[in-house]
């Protein structure tokens, strides 16, 4: 079987395999515009530890661009300062019944917010979520998708237009910038996302592996904890093939947002991230356009 071939074949199967999940997993999402997006640039802001830096030397700009917070940023001093307007959260964890731990902290912080926040979440998890806002009113929490798509590139940019599906959602970033691109933001900066783990990978003397992801807040106990135990059974073939597919999907989101007409910087100091053009925040003009 020739190379084209064999490309061909394994489209095929991959748009058969993401039509069943569409069918099965998708669900309809709910449709936001940002009233920000035709004259202002989003930042997403992962929690890498290279954010404490962009915090200090973008100050400005971060007060004044609209921003997008993900995870456990909610649980920073810095947080209620930068006031984001968008939040994503993607983790089941965030959803179980038992909100002890840090997400019952960040159900405490999400009471506290006192500005218009949008919400996203898994469709599935928008019940949750509701629970873990604390009936706060100045949460609005809105629906996506996470099913992964892959196959012809005319199914997958059909699907993410219709918001049926996204790049395979490794992390919460592909989600986020994927939303940001919905919301209608013509230029995404990108901070906080080193994804430098492999910096740290290791393996122990009794074959553990380690997969270190340091935040720019500081961890608890009780997460690090949560973590050692999600990686407690996990191989290393299995860790290096989640980061593949994380580099992967980014690759796709660039193609998918340089044909919407939407340029997406990394302003993250350091990252690996090499699928987007690199720029530094501090040169970014923070007057509306």
């Amino acid at each position: 079987m020739d190379d084209r071939l064999a490309r061909f074949v394994g489209s095929l199967g991959a748009s058969l395999k993401s039509l069943v999940k569409i069918a099965v997993e998708s669900r309809g999402r709910t449709r936001v515009k940002a009233p920000e997006a035709p004259t202002l640039p989003l930042v997403v802001m992962g929690n890498g530890p290279s954010l404490n830096d962009t915090i200090a030397d973008c100050r400005r700009q971060l007060e004044v661009l609209p921003l997008l917070a993900v995870n456990f940023a909610a649980l920073s001093p810095e947080f209620g300062q930068l006031r984001p307007s968008y939040y994503v959260l993607a983790d089941p964890v965030f959803f179980a019944p038992a909100t002890e731990g840090n997400v019952g902290k960040l159900r405490d912080a999400f009471a506290r917010i006192d500005w218009p926040v949008t919400l996203f979440v898994p469709i599935r998890s928008k019940a949750a979520a509701h629970r873990l806002t604390a009936g706060n009113a100045n949460i609005t929490v809105a629906g996506f998708n996470p099913v992964g798509v892959e196959g012809f590139e005319l199914l997958e940019e059909k699907a993410f237009d219709l918001g049926l599906g996204m790049p395979r959602p490794r992390n919460v970033l592909i989600p986020s910038l994927m939303i940001a691109i919905s919301l209608g933001f013509k230029t995404i900066y990108v901070a906080g996302a080193d994804h430098s783990w492999m910096k740290t990978l290791d393996v122990t003397d009794d074959n553990t592996v380690v997969s270190v992801q340091p935040h720019f807040y500081a961890e608890s106990n009780e997460e690090k904890a949560r973590v050692t135990s999600v990686y407690k059974d996990v191989r290393l073939h299995e860790v290096v093939y989640s980061f593949y597919v994380a580099f992967k999907s980014y690759f796709t989101i660039e193609r998918y947002a340089r044909r919407r007409g939407v340029s997406i910087y990394n302003v993250t100091p350091g990252s690996f991230i090499d699928a987007f053009q690199r720029c530094n925040l501090a040169t970014v003009s923070v007057r509306p356009e």
